[in-house]
């Protein structure tokens, strides 16, 4: 109640700050890609990166000929680097990001992985550097209006939709709800099971008082795959629980509910989200680990614990768990992939 004036405050910031952009007195871009944003409403924890991964993947399957032209564009929050930056494989969570090098990892060569907290000179970079790539995913670019992507993507978390929350500092909103307004798509995240036709309608009629008529509502959940080591990233396919789960997440309560109901859940370490490990916490997180007790952690947590561990400490039982984002409905799949093609043809 204390923090409502300031939410208001902020809130009205935000507003004018989008009238300019609106009205054209703060200019943007459209740049020589075309491009595609994910982005949200909240302060993290909506799942973007998955739904990043899924989206150069989708576009790769739609169109073949696009090999070697797709790209990633995010700020690599948490790196100690400043500036535009293509990834390579010298990179670490410290030059380039935690998110952006679980990309890099993932995708391999189906996209570039670039980072800049600069979109319009970023993608400027781009342009001059890889002129072969003609379109780019914008990761959490949904409030960086110098840009003008031709698809705004907006995810909002199933378990705290954007609908019912309010601006900083009194909720996690980056803005008002209005913003939604310039989302062409709303995308679902985070759903624990497939809603049905009454819930689907009841969350779509909320998200509907927000964004512009007809905005496609989605629904998606998280699938998580067979753990991998750390030492030689081969599945196991036999943990026997219960686990220590390591995590630095937003929100960590999907991933603690999986956890608990697969593998069974002995002790949580829970830190903030883009923690930036320390040697300190891998020692005690050690010590807090029976010989016979399995470390299960994420895959954007992993990238960062790995490189503070020695040879032998990799051979633990230490295990990363693998996430991609599904469409519980065929039918949603094919309203996002329509989405895409119609980028396409408007070029």
């Amino acid at each position: 109640m204390l923090l409502k004036p300031f939410s208001a405050l902020y809130g009205g910031i935000t507003d004018l700050r989008n009238r300019l952009y609106d009205n054209g007195f703060i200019k943007s871009i459209r740049p020589a890609q075309r491009c595609l944003s994910i982005g949200n409403l909240t302060v993290g924890g909506t799942g973007k990166t998955p739904a990043v991964e899924y989206l150069i993947r989708l576009l790769g399957q739609l169109d073949p000929s696009l090999a070697g032209g797709l790209a990633t564009l995010s700020r690599g929050y948490g790196r100690d680097t400043t500036g535009f930056r293509i990834a390579s494989p010298t990179d670490t969570a410290a030059t380039l990001g935690d998110e952006p090098l679980q990309l890099y990892h993932n995708l391999g060569h189906a996209a570039t992985v670039c980072v800049g907290e600069d979109r319009a000179d970023a993608l400027a970079q781009l342009t001059r550097l890889r002129p072969e790539i003609g379109t780019v995913v914008l990761d959490d670019a949904f409030q960086h209006r110098a840009v003008q992507p031709q698809l705004q993507l907006l995810l909002t978390d199933y378990n705290r939709p954007f609908y019912t929350d309010d601006p900083f500092p009194g909720g996690r909103l980056r803005e008002r709800r209005h913003g939604a307004k310039r989302a062409d798509l709303v995308l679902v995240t985070k759903c624990p099971h497939e809603p049905s036709d009454t819930e689907r309608a009841q969350i779509t009629a909320k998200i509907s008082q927000y964004t512009r008529p007809n905005t496609p509502v989605l629904f998606a959940g998280l699938r998580y795959d067979t753990p991998k080591q750390f030492i030689d990233n081969q599945s196991v396919e036999a943990i026997t629980g219960p686990v220590l789960l390591v995590s630095g997440l937003a929100d960590a309560r999907p991933l603690a509910q999986y956890v608990t109901e697969t593998f069974g859940l002995w002790k949580h370490a829970a830190f903030g989200d883009h923690h930036a490990y320390t040697r300190a916490d891998v020692d005690q997180l050690l010590r807090d680990c029976p010989p016979d007790t399995w470390l299960l952690t994420t895959q954007k947590d992993e990238v960062k614990l790995s490189a503070l561990l020695t040879d032998s400490e990799r051979k633990r039982r230490l295990a990363y768990l693998p996430v991609a984002m599904r469409f519980w409905r065929d039918t949603d799949a094919a309203v996002l992939e329509q989405a895409i093609l119609s980028v396409y043809k408007k070029r």
